[in-house]
């Protein structure tokens, strides 16, 4: 038997997860005023071939986007249909989350779209968020990276893997986490690695 303070740990840990995602999409990076606080485009040329370039008009329902099977196999013992959060503007930011326990194997991943005004100001919000960081992946969309960390708590490792994609005017971020409560160790980077590409490809092909 597990101590009291680990069983409680596990229970929190969905919850503080899904605090800090609401947080990043609604307070923080992910915010509506991040798009206040960009830049204006340099050059007009840019601006005018953006405007007259095929965009997307709203993000997909995220909790569909990512097919059972893919949840199943990344998300062991999850609620297939997912937990959409509430959002101040689901015309352009949405997200769902899975998370849940498969024995003493913990498992959370979040995708989410966001819809800018143009490819150009998508892209500059890419390269504000994937960060210097951020190891290129090829295949996926018109732009996209990954970030693997790795990080411990009172002993308890924690293995993360946040992917970007753009494809146009939307971005989507993925996350993927991943915890062994029985170890007190993580997944190994290529796991979770491979699980964000994957979940990434199902989000991108949702906007089709």
């Amino acid at each position: 038997m597990r101590s009291l303070s680990l069983l409680l740990a596990v229970r929190v840990l969905p919850v503080a997860a899904l605090a800090v995602t609401g947080w990043a999409w609604t307070s923080g990076p992910y915010a509506p005023g991040e798009d206040r606080a960009a830049p204006a485009a340099a050059e007009p040329k840019a601006a005018e071939s953006a405007a007259a370039e095929e965009t997307y008009e709203k993000p997909p329902a995220p909790c569909d986007a990512v097919p059972s099977g893919t949840v199943e196999d990344l998300v062991p013992e999850a609620d297939r249909g997912g937990k959409e959060l509430r959002l101040t503007d689901p015309e352009r930011r949405r997200t769902c989350s899975w998370s849940a326990l498969d024995g003493y194997d913990y498992r959370w991943l979040d995708v989410g779209y966001d819809l800018r005004d143009s490819a150009a100001t998508a892209r500059q919000a890419f390269a504000s968020r994937a960060g210097d960081a951020a190891r290129t992946v090829d295949g996926l969309g018109e732009q996209a990276a990954v970030v693997v960390e790795l990080t411990e708590k009172d002993g308890q490792k924690t293995r993360s893997a946040k992917l970007y994609v753009r494809s146009r005017n939307m971005l989507v971020t993925v996350t993927y986490n991943g915890s062994d409560f029985e170890s007190q160790s993580a997944p190994g980077p290529a796991t979770m690695k491979d699980g964000a590409v994957r979940a990434g490809k199902a989000a991108l092909e949702a906007l089709r």
